[in-house]
């Protein structure tokens, strides 16, 4: 989309990436000719590489046979790299792998396996684009004298894709016949990452780029919620690697901070406003803290039927069947950062001190509970979908884009 309406014809050799930061170079650009040079906020979201996994060729291509000895060893490699570079301690377990809908690496036939693997090398491809294409624009910047003037901060918003897309019901129907239908996409090998391709990496590779943690997206392990983070940028006086835990919503308090805004408050424009609950990392980046939040701090999340409540380095969480073995379990994340030790039963009262937060967290947020003991149990997304009942703009049937107000359907709500 673009100014709120559906492109119904895109310019020719199109990629998203490139497409995205070209944009936004053109509104640098645009600043640059025109007298008002006050602050700006510019927010850049790459859709990749999220599937379908596509990228030029000349980005594909320098990955080839890095990923032949499959997802096991590449979990195995990036661990150590990682424990090398001081970003994990040498004492770090990771999860094992919990994907018994796709089969392991030894399973598969040559054919099977040269596929994934390149599979997971468009999924590279991607990521190098992007990178690449970041590079553009803050060499823009520094162009335009302003890089040295600029917070940048680069981050994702959840952990790997790593559903097995095949074997859920809603995909495994339609969708799948869709792909499978002669005329619209090549998935041959030597085309995988083209604009004609749609392929995906499924839960093995998702957990070798995670690891050392539990799962991926979806679920509230650390695996689907503990993403990267990078800040660059004048006044910025914290420096290396660090794991003070801050969430997504520090960043509104941050950037309105570093801009000498003030957050309305209770009221905007005659309506109730919901009071921010993160904080401004400023005083952290500058060094004047040790923490961006107090050993007290108290963060939920819940999706899908997970959950998980967080006090300091202690974390409780919920995985339902059959990733999970349906109960509240706890980890201490300052020794388990793949969550693979259970200790809720040495633990009962910091167990029954975080049950109470989470029942005061579902109050304060309108949850529903995930478990017998604490209310209503809701199954988790692919038994909640439907073929029909999960997106609102069919785009993918033919005549969507040249008249896609004709193609919208009415998705049922579920309250």
């Amino acid at each position: 989309m673009e100014d709120g309406l559906y492109v119904k014809k895109m310019p020719a050799n199109w990629y998203s990436s490139d497409g995205y930061a070209d944009k936004m170079i053109s509104y640098l650009d645009d600043r640059e000719k025109t007298s008002d040079h006050r602050p700006f906020f510019a927010y850049l979201a790459f859709t990749a590489p999220h599937f379908p996994l596509q990228a030029p060729q000349e980005s594909i291509v320098p990955y080839r046979g890095v990923y032949n000895e499959g997802p096991d060893a590449l979990r195995e490699r990036r661990l150590r790299r990682m424990i090398q570079m001081g970003l994990m301690e040498p004492n770090t377990v990771a999860h094992p792998f919990v994907a018994s809908e796709s089969p392991e690496w030894d399973n598969l036939s040559n054919e099977q396996r040269r596929k994934s693997a390149r599979a997971m090398e468009c999924f590279a491809g991607m990521v190098h684009r992007m990178d690449e294409n970041i590079g553009k624009v803050l060499d823009k910047l520094e162009e335009q004298k302003e890089l040295d003037n600029t917070v940048v901060v680069f981050l994702s918003d959840n952990g790997s894709e790593g559903a097995a897309y095949e074997a859920y019901p809603v995909i495994a129907t339609s969708i799948m016949e869709h792909l499978a239908t002669p005329g619209y996409y090549n998935n041959s090998i030597d085309n995988l990452g083209n604009p004609d391709s749609f392929v995906w990496y499924g839960p093995r590779w998702a957990q070798a780029s995670t690891a050392p943690s539990r799962l991926f997206k979806t679920y509230n392990t650390e695996g689907g919620t503990r993403v990267p983070m990078v800040i660059r940028g004048p006044g910025i006086k914290r420096f290396g690697i660090s794991h003070s835990f801050s969430t997504i919503m520090d960043i509104t308090p941050t950037v309105l901070e570093m801009a000498g805004v003030k957050h309305p408050g209770r009221k905007w424009n005659g309506r109730d406003v919901v009071p921010m609950r993160g904080l401004s990392m400023l005083p952290w980046l500058r060094c004047e803290t040790k923490h961006i939040h107090d050993e007290g701090f108290v963060q939920g999340w819940e999706l899908c039927g997970r959950a998980a409540i967080r006090k300091g380095n202690w974390k409780a969480n919920f995985v339902p069947a059959p990733r999970g073995p349906d109960k509240w379990e706890l980890h201490d994340l300052s020794i388990d950062r793949g969550e693979t030790n259970d200790i809720s039963e040495k633990h009962p009262k910091i167990m029954k001190e975080l049950m109470g937060l989470w029942e005061q967290y579902m109050l304060e947020n309108g949850v529903i509970g995930v478990s017998p003991e604490l209310g209503t149990v809701v199954v988790p997304t692919e038994e909640q979908l439907t073929t029909t009942g999960w997106m609102e703009f069919e785009y993918w049937k033919p005549g969507a884009r040249e008249q896609p107000e004709k193609f919208f359907v009415d998705v049922p709500k579920i309250y």
